[in-house]
């Protein structure tokens, strides 16, 4: 999360309800957009000197502008910069599913048929994302950055339609698996 925020701090400065409010809007499934991991990261951030703000008050309100700083500069392009590693990609769901065989059996249909559901929730918002991308031109500045995170919704939709894919196929096997075992 904190290179992510680095990130953002680098194209804009920003309160941490705009940094909220970017994770919520198109990051959310890279990283937990709660209030409280934000705050722990921004204050790690400061801590290490790659990022700094500045206080006003707006309509009365007292607000800080969190703005990066040179070293969070070159901690942010070391990062984007260093190569991609494959097998960082975790579900943590996964662990879920390797041990639902000690999980009660009544549910395991119901669970899973909730994940679906979730899943199709979350692969509609992306595509809500993507079908309103499709119509932006971004600057020409940030034309490059824009691809690239036209490419990381494009990853989300087909990972996501894959997971649909896969999940219910399984539930298939599983009632299928049950309606053998009720007729046996």
């Amino acid at each position: 999360m904190d290179k992510i925020i680095l990130g953002l701090l680098l194209l804009k400065s920003r309160t941490i309800y705009e940094i909220r409010s970017r994770f919520a809007d198109n990051l959310d499934l890279m990283y937990s957009s709660s209030m409280g991991s934000i705050q722990a990261a921004l204050k790690k951030l400061l801590s290490l000197g790659y990022i700094n703000y500045r206080e006003y008050q707006e309509n009365g309100k007292h607000k800080k502008l969190y703005e990066i700083s040179e070293s969070g500069r070159e901690v942010f392009y070391q990062w984007v910069n260093a190569p991609l590693h494959a097998g960082q990609n975790k579900n943590p769901e996964l662990a879920r599913l390797y041990f639902m065989g000690l999980s009660d059996k009544e549910n395991r249909c119901e669970r899973i048929e909730a994940y679906i559901r979730d899943l199709k929730e979350i692969h509609a918002s992306l595509k809500t994302i993507y079908d309103e991308g499709e119509t932006l031109t971004p600057p020409e500045e940030y034309a490059e950055l824009f691809d690239f995170q036209f490419y990381t919704v494009k990853y989300g939709l087909d990972a996501m339609a894959f997971e649909i894919k896969w999940f219910s196929k399984l539930l298939t096997e599983l009632k299928a698996h049950e309606d053998k075992e009720l007729g046996s």
